[in-house]
């Protein structure tokens, strides 16, 4: 192994990384310091987490709040693009790596270490995310992937490993899934996941109601919105943050969010899981009324194209790139006619919006309307589909 003095570890808490502390330390020789980021699993996850890392070895802890910037500088401009990745999935995860690195790779800075390392494996796509944003926010550090080192390759090993050590650890040898929460979503793999044909029970969903027992009565709520950005619900201005954490608790009682997809990873192979995502739900519901309203037919075939190249720069840990700053400088330019009001009607997993309005609102009911009026002349039409479809009659003409 190179010299390496200090390392600060990417630390959750979970087996993956209590067994971490103790390998890079004799593995490496070095000083392990434990940074925590908090992106909104939970106080349960929280927990502890400190004297877990001093526990296992770490000289230090670091537990770094970053839900409200989060929210804010990562998730909200990433709604303006309206991306989702591969027609379904909001992007939890994805969107969460580029903060927890760059926190990570701060904490380094401040404490002077020459190396970072994380919990990932060698089959997934965090992997790839964090060393990208490592490579794009500090090159000259060191990356350990334990993973991708050592010899250890199952829970039972590494639980066998840190009781050879005395290293408490409250996992087990039974978990059935694996799950990853902050704010915006939970995600859960594994257990009868890894079958595609296998509908998933009950007990995989934690966040939200089941449809089938949600309420029977539909509820409506009301988010507000400035330049492509919730600010109020039901009227109450809150920060972005705060606004999903109300979205959250509102529509999970009603089963929205729920996803269940086979999806392409980075790494080539194709792997299933369960998202539950209801705030953000209702929030896409809402921004796309929006969008209805205020862009013309070109601007949403543009919106539309950015989105998906936005989608898969997002997935694919791509966020400290010129590309990034490119396409949300299209998605602001558009965001900038992007206000009015949404109401969105919640009921057994749908998330609908019923009513909408914007001030820049390009909808004009005198133009639109079936009934009678005196803004439009019918017998215009004629002259424009003859020139729309000019290339056609020409071509059958040839014939």
């Amino acid at each position: 192994m190179s010299a390496i003095k200090k390392v600060v570890l990417a630390y959750s808490g979970g087996l993956d990384t209590s067994a971490i502390v103790p390998w890079l330390k004799e593995n490496y020789d070095c000083e392990v310091v434990a940074f925590v980021a908090d992106v909104g699993q939970g106080a349960e996850e929280l927990e502890g987490v400190e004297e877990k890392a001093i526990d296992s070895g770490a000289s230090e802890c670091y537990v770094v709040d970053l839900k409200e910037q989060m929210v804010a500088e990562y998730i909200y401009p990433t709604l303006k693009t309206g991306c989702v990745y591969e027609g379904t999935y909001l992007l939890g995860t994805s969107m969460a790596r580029p903060i927890i690195a760059k926190a990570q790779v701060e904490i380094a800075r401040k404490v002077g270490a020459d190396a970072l390392s994380h919990g990932c494996t060698g089959k997934g796509n965090d992997q790839v995310r964090f060393e990208s944003c490592f490579a794009a926010l500090a090159p000259d550090l060191k990356v350990i992937a334990p993973w991708r080192e050592w010899h250890l390759s199952s829970r039972e090993s590494l639980l066998d490993y840190l009781a050879q050590r005395d290293i408490p650890c409250a996992a087990s040898a039974t978990k059935i899934y694996s799950r990853d929460a902050n704010a915006w979503h939970i995600s859960h793999e594994g257990g009868e996941l890894e079958d595609p044909w296998c509908q998933p029970s009950e007990q995989v969903w934690t966040m939200t109601q089941s449809p089938e027992q949600a309420p029977n009565e539909a509820e409506l709520v009301t988010l507000t919105i400035q330049r492509g950005e919730v600010v109020a619900v039901n009227g109450e201005a809150l920060s972005p943050y705060q606004c999903l954490v109300k979205l959250n608790d509102i529509a999970a009682v009603h089963g929205v969010g729920r996803v269940d997809i086979v999806e392409n990873r980075l790494v080539g192979m194709k792997s299933r899981g369960c998202y539950e995502t209801p705030g953000g739900t209702v929030m896409m519901a809402a921004l796309q009324a929006i969008d209805e309203l205020v862009l013309d037919k070109a601007s949403r075939k543009w919106k539309d194209t950015f989105a998906l190249e936005f989608a898969h720069l997002v997935y694919d840990g791509r966020w400290f790139t010129p590309l990034k700053d490119s396409i949300l400088g299209a998605a602001n330019a558009f965001a900038e006619h992007a206000n009015g009001e949404v109401v969105v009607k919640l009921y057994k997993g749908q998330a609908i919006a019923v009513q909408k309005q914007s001030e820049n609102s390009l909808y004009s009911e005198d133009f639109a309307t079936f009934g009678e009026d005196d803004v439009y002349d019918q017998s215009h039409a004629e002259g424009f589909i003859r020139l729309f479809s000019l290339s056609s009659r020409i071509a059958a003409l040839k014939k």
